[in-house]
């Protein structure tokens, strides 16, 4: 059966999880082995969703002529009015 991918969130959490576990010390080596290759998995797939909202946000920051409108914080959305 298929693992369900995790969310960012998810994903964290169990890497946080993980980092504490190994940091208890009750750990055999195979299992520091197997937590560690875990671990590294986890931060590759964070790194990888920073990386796809980091582009996302690029694109979103663009003007009309493509160039970016600044780097100070978002603009506030405007609530609709119905």
């Amino acid at each position: 059966m298929a693992e369900k991918k995790k969310n960012f969130e998810e994903s964290l959490a169990e890497l946080e999880k993980i980092v504490a576990e190994m940091e208890g010390g009750g750990m055999g080596l195979e299992e520091m082995v197997a937590a560690f290759e875990r671990g590294q998995k986890l931060v590759k797939e964070c790194g990888k969703r920073l990386d796809e909202i980091e582009r996302k946000i690029e694109v979103i920051r663009r003007g009309a002529d493509g160039a970016p409108t600044g780097t100070g914080p978002l603009p506030e959305m405007e609530e609709p009015t119905a």
